[in-house]
C-alpha cells in the first residue's frame, strides 16, 4: 500500500519525502534481518551489486546492504515476514515501515541443455531486471597492484556459483525463459575487461545479437571505452539500446588510489567515448556510474555530473557498498547526509535537464535499485 493514499496534497508530499530519505538511509545504513531466508537468496561477492538484498519500501525496489559490517551495526531491523510476505522495519525498536522482499525468480530452477544451472548464467537484480557478467575474468583483477580495490568480481568463480564465459546461447536461452517465467522488463550485460583494445564490446555484440533473435528484450551493455568508436556503431548493430561506461570515481588521485589499473584510461578518453556514443544512442541512452563515498567531495561528483549532463550522459550516483573479501571491506559507506549532499542537486539538474531514469531504456539507471536517485528526480 502506498504511504500516500487518502492523504492531502501536502501530506503525501511529506510523506514521500520521508520515504525518499528513508530509502537514501537504508543504502547508507544496510539493515539487519530477523529472518536472513527472507526473499530471493543475497548475493555475497561478485560483481555487482553484491552483498545486497531487494528490498520493497513504499513500492519502490531498492538494494540494501545486508553482508556489510555497516549492515551488521545498522540501526534498520526487518522483522520476519508475515503471511503476506510484509515486514515490520524498525528504527532500533521503533516500527517505522513496512517493507516486503523480491522474491526468488522462477527462471533459477532451470538449466540449459548442456546442463549448467541457469543461476550460474545470469541473476535477478531488483525486480524485472536480468543481470549477467559476461566474462567473469578481468585483466584488472589478476594484479591486486592494477586490480579495483572495490571490485569482487572473481568471488563468484571462485566460489563455483558461476561461469568464466557464458556463451550467445547460454545467455539467449536464459534471457527468453526469465521474460516468459518471471516478466524480466530488461537486461545488463557487463564483462571483465578482456586484454583486447575492443575492451569486451565484441562478446557484448555477440551476445546481444543472439539475445535478440531469442527475445525481445531491452539491453544494456557495459564495458569500459573501446579504443575505436567505431565499436559504438557495432553495438548499436547488434541490438544493444543502452550503453554504461563507468568511471566510478572522478577525480585523479581518487581513481589512481582505488582503480590503479583503470586509471590508465583517464577521464578524458572517456568524455571522448561519451561524446561518441551519445551520438550513436541518443541523450540519456548512456550512462556512468559514480561510487559516491571513495573520497571524491560532494562538489567534485556534481561537478563531474554537470558536465555529463551536457554531454547527454545520465550520471547515475550510487552509495559505495564495501564488500566483503577486497580490499575496501573495512572502508566505510557513505553517511546519509553525504548522498542527500549529492542527490538533491543532481536530482535538480537532471530535471532541469529533462534527463529522467524513466526515459531511459534498459540498464541501470533506469532499474535505479542501486540509488534512491530516480526519487530526487520527482
Amino acid at each position: 500500500m502506498n504511504a500516500s493514499t487518502n492523504l492531502s496534497p501536502v501530506d503525501a508530499r511529506v510523506s514521500e519525502h520521508r520515504m525518499m530519505e528513508l530509502r537514501t538511509e537504508l543504502q547508507s545504513a544496510g539493515l539487519r534481518l530477523a529472518d536472513p531466508h527472507a526473499g530471493a537468496a543475497s548475493r555475497r561477492g561478485g560483481a555487482g551489486p553484491s552483498d545486497h538484498k531487494a528490498v520493497i519500501v513504499d513500492g519502490v525496489t531498492i538494494m540494501v546492504p545486508v553482508h556489510t559490517s555497516s549492515a551488521w551495526d545498522s540501526p534498520f531491523v526487518a522483522g520476519a515476514p508475515d503471511a503476506s510476505g510484509a515486514s515490520t522495519l524498525m528504527r532500533g525498536t521503533i516500527p517505522i515501515a513496512t517493507v516486503s522482499f523480491a522474491q526468488a525468480p522462477r527462471f533459477t530452477r532451470l538449466q540449459t541443455l548442456d546442463g549448467v544451472p541457469y543461476s550460474h548464467i545470469a541473476t535477478l537484480h531488483g525486480t524485472d531486471v536480468l543481470a549477467t557478467t559476461v566474462l567473469q575474468t578481468c585483466i584488472r583483477y589478476e594484479s591486486r597492484k592494477k586490480s579495483c580495490k572495490f571490485c569482487a568480481i572473481g568471488q563468484s568463480l571462485a566460489a563455483g556459483r558461476t561461469i568464466a564465459r557464458k556463451t550467445p546461447e547460454q545467455l539467449a536461452e536464459v534471457a527468453r525463459a526469465a521474460v516468459l517465467l518471471d516478466g524480466v522488463k530488461h537486461m545488463v550485460l557487463t564483462t571483465g575487461t578482456p586484454p583486447t583494445s575492443d575492451r569486451g564490446a565484441q562478446i557484448l555484440c555477440e551476445s546481444a545479437f543472439a539475445i535478440k533473435a531469442a527475445v525481445d528484450l531491452p539491453i544494456q551493455a557495459q564495458c569500459e571505452p573501446p579504443d575505436d568508436d567505431r565499436w559504438f556503431e557495432r553495438m548499436k548493430a547488434s541490438g544493444i539500446d543502452t550503453l554504461g561506461m563507468h568511471l566510478e570515481a572522478v577525480t585523479p588521485a581518487v581513481r589512481e588510489r582505488i582503480m590503479p589499473g583503470k586509471a590508465g584510461v583517464p577521464v578524458s578518453r572517456y568524455m571522448e567515448a561519451f561524446k561518441a556514443a551519445v551520438a550513436v544512442f541518443g541523450r540519456g541512452q548512456v550512462s556512468t556510474y559514480i561510487l559516491a563515498g571513495l573520497g571524491d567531495s560532494a562538489d567534485a561528483i556534481l561537478s563531474m555530473s554537470r558536465e555529463l549532463i551536457e554531454l547527454g550522459v545520465y550520471p547515475f550516483v550510487v552509495p559505495f557498498v564495501p564488500i566483503s573479501g577486497t580490499p575496501l571491506e573495512d572502508h566505510p559507506a557513505p553517511s546519509p547526509e553525504f548522498m542527500k549532499s549529492v542527490l538533491a542537486p543532481l536530482g535538480a539538474m537532471l530535471r532541469s535537464a529533462q534527463m529522467r531514469s524513466a526515459d531511459i531504456k534498459a540498464g541501470c539507471g533506469k532499474c535505479g535499485a542501486c540509488s534512491s536517485l530516480a526519487s530526487y528526480e520527482a
